[in-house]
């Protein structure tokens, strides 16, 4: 069936757009970029074939139906968001090389304790803190074998049914707070920076969302849904039966066979230090009337400036900075460096540049315009309807690609019903990562799942609530926090944002 919608069905409505419908007399271009969404939808949303190579697509589609120039196309693939990207990466793969990333990981755990609670606290702690810097699935697939170890050892202390019990809430505890993780920073997931970059291509005149912003912004919320997923899960699975001195023995006794730190571990976590510290202190950060100034005014030209550029500096000291002994090696070397995704790298890109294709033919404010309807609505239901939507959508769609294809049609939306586009744009990007009920929704989801230790059942319960506190706590946190953050009227239009800009 997916073969069938992919191949045929996808293909012929995109045929149909191009060959027959008229959108917007007098603009083809508008009607062609449109079909060239649908078509890379439904590629996205199917998969027939690879995520990446779907999003290769405008490269070829949009010169060839006049939309856009080739080159400008082309540059859309490689800016400074993936520069952050590939510097944050550098970094994270470093950490990983030297399993830097699992001693924070233990360290977070022993800190924590060992009766039940903590015990859950402690892996959720680790496995959100690690997902604010390093990608959510491979903090996963780490989390998950210490996890399953401890979990083998607790099986002797608490009964067969406790046992399962409690199991499947440390899975779903770490599968949960990676996703929660990796909203607090501009790099703890793609669709962050997929709207970092989005928002600066539809409103060019719009202040920078740096990382020390969004982590102020994103940071609350990510703490919110943290302590509310913890109780949950705490509640639903806590074990009838425990001893907890084997959990510390255990923690321990994993933490001990890593050894002294390394010259290499402890070289890397100075590094990963300085660029977190470098990239929250580069601008300027304003909280209500107290400015605490950045470290890029000491440049002669600040703008020039971004945290793409910071990232990929650290990232150049990892190749230069020797590792310990005589053979020539550094601490960071290309074969560890393959490893980037680059299917991510070009996900990134293609929905970059079909954001530029939606201003530039003016499909964006065509498809606001036919939305108009929203504009008699009070804001906060409006953020509600895209919270729900974008949550439940992602539950069967790449959450990248979603956001990539929805947020420059929230970006049009807002300017059709005149409503500040962060009111729209972040509650949509921020949901992409809150799709907590089926194993297909996020890699950590499908990696807890792939353990063989809980049911879908067990995840889609647990998930559906989730869901609904996420959209609360999402729509309440942008209305309220992000409008004092960013300093949003409702009701009236930033200069930035208006048509004429």
């Amino acid at each position: 069936m997916r073969q069938f919608i992919g191949f045929f069905l996808v293909p012929l409505i995109f045929l149909w757009l191009v060959l027959f419908a008229d959108l917007a007399p007098g603009k083809p271009e508008v009607t062609y970029t449109l079909a060239v969404a649908v078509l890379m939808a439904g590629w996205w949303i199917t998969e027939v074939i690879p995520l990446a190579i779907t999003s290769l697509l405008p490269v070829v589609l949009l010169p060839f139906l006049g939309v856009m120039d080739g080159k400008e196309v082309s540059s859309a693939y490689f800016n400074h968001v993936i520069f952050l990207f590939i510097g944050g990466f550098i970094v994270a793969l470093a950490m990983q090389k030297w399993e830097l990333h699992r001693r924070i990981a233990l360290k977070i755990m022993l800190y924590t304790g060992t009766s039940p609670k903590r015990v859950l606290l402690g892996f959720m702690a680790a496995t959100a803190f690690l997902s604010m810097w390093i990608s959510n699935t491979a903090t996963a697939m780490m989390m998950v074998p210490i996890l399953l170890s401890i979990s083998k050892k607790l099986h002797d202390f608490m009964d067969e049914k406790s046992h399962k019990k409690f199991t499947t809430g440390l899975l779903l505890g770490v599968a949960y707070s990676a996703s929660i993780g990796g909203i607090a920073t501009l790099v703890g997931t793609p669709p962050n920076l997929s709207f970092a970059r989005i928002f600066q291509i539809m409103f060019p005149g719009a202040p920078e969302m740096s990382f020390s912003t969004w982590f102020l912004f994103a940071m609350p919320i990510s703490l919110i849904l943290f302590l509310s997923t913890w109780v949950l899960l705490y509640t639903l699975y806590k074990p009838a039966h425990f001893e907890s001195a084997c959990t510390g023995e255990a923690l321990k006794n994993e933490y001990h066979q890593l050894g002294k730190a390394s010259y290499e571990e402890r070289i890397v976590l100075i590094l990963f230090t300085l660029l977190a510290v470098l990239w929250l202190t580069r601008t300027d950060l304003a909280l209500g009337n107290f400015t605490l100034p950045g470290w890029s005014a000491l440049l002669p030209h600040p703008e020039q400036v971004n945290d793409g550029t910071v990232a990929i500096s650290v990232a150049i000291l990892l190749f230069i900075i020797p590792a310990s002994g005589k053979n020539g090696m550094r601490i960071m070397d290309w074969k560890t460096a393959k490893k980037l995704p680059w299917n991510i790298v070009l996900l990134f890109g293609g929905g970059f540049a079909l954001a530029n294709a939606f201003k530039v033919s003016g499909l964006s404010m065509w498809v606001g315009e036919q939305m108009g309807a929203a504009a008699g609505l009070p804001v906060i239901l409006i953020i509600v309807m895209i919270s729900l939507v974008m949550t439940f959508l992602t539950e069967f769609t790449s959450n990248t690609a979603t956001t990539e294809m929805l947020l420059p049609v929230l970006a049009g939306l807002s300017v059709s019903v005149e409503i500040n586009p962060l009111l729209l744009m972040l509650p949509a990007t921020l949901s992409a990562s809150m799709a907590f009920m089926l194993p297909v929704a996020t890699p950590p989801n499908a990696i807890v799942f792939g353990s063989n230790q809980l049911s879908i059942g067990d995840m889609a319960k647990t998930g559906f609530i989730l869901n609904l506190i996420g959209v609360v706590v999402i729509t309440l946190a942008t209305y309220y926090w992000g409008a004092y953050l960013f300093n949003i009227e409702m009701g009236q239009m930033p200069l930035w944002a208006s048509p004429a800009h």
